[in-house]
């Protein structure tokens, strides 16, 4: 299994990104993107989705940070692409993370099909300056290059910080359920259209 890996670069005027995955890994996260919040975010998706990332983001952050955010995502979502084989895995996955007062639910399906159902109703708009509204940015770049449906709900919180951080903690979690390989169906494309 050691195959399902792949590496990305996207360059344009705003940004610069490199991505390299490693979908079998052990959860080990070599990350620069100038956004320390986001780099912790991105620690939660490899630890617990056993996902090892190596990311290297160059942004107009003298601007501000969405062009970096979501380009990365961008990025991301197509390294998960190219190094995924749909055939044999489990295809869906899901997962509650609670941290503290806060719980989230994300739910995931390598589809073939990007759709996004976002819904974090977050008490403040920064976490260590990080503009929360930008998290919206990364799924949607993500969902629309890894061709995946995911569907993201923070259930309750009330500290912003603790809201996200379930998100990602779950993020990873469904990821790593739903890019497992099922023994029972190794080899098989698990739709009954025959693709995905």
């Amino acid at each position: 299994m050691s195959s399902r890996q792949a590496t990305v670069e996207r360059n344009t005027k705003e940004t610069q990104i490199k991505v390299s995955v490693n979908l079998d890994g052990t959860g080990d996260l070599r990350c620069e993107t100038g956004l320390p919040f986001l780099d912790h975010m991105l620690d939660q998706v490899a630890r617990h989705g056993l996902i090892d990332l190596d990311i290297k983001a160059v942004g107009d952050l003298h601007i501000d940070a969405h062009h970096t955010v979501e380009d990365l995502g961008i990025t991301l979502g197509m390294a998960f692409n190219k190094a995924l084989d749909r055939k044999g895995i489990r295809r869906y996955g899901h997962a509650y993370v609670p941290l503290d007062e806060a719980l989230s639910r994300v739910v995931i399906d390598f589809s073939g099909r990007p759709g996004l159902e976002y819904h974090i109703p977050f008490t403040r708009g920064a976490v260590g300056g990080f503009d929360v509204d930008l998290f919206h940015e990364f799924f949607q770049g993500f969902v629309n290059h890894a061709l995946v449906t995911l569907h993201i709900d923070n259930l309750r919180g009330v500290n912003s910080h603790h809201q996200i951080e379930t998100v990602f903690k779950a993020f990873g979690r469904a990821l790593r359920m739903a890019m497992e390989i099922d023994p029972r169906s190794a080899g098989v494309i698990p739709s009954t259209k025959g693709a995905l």
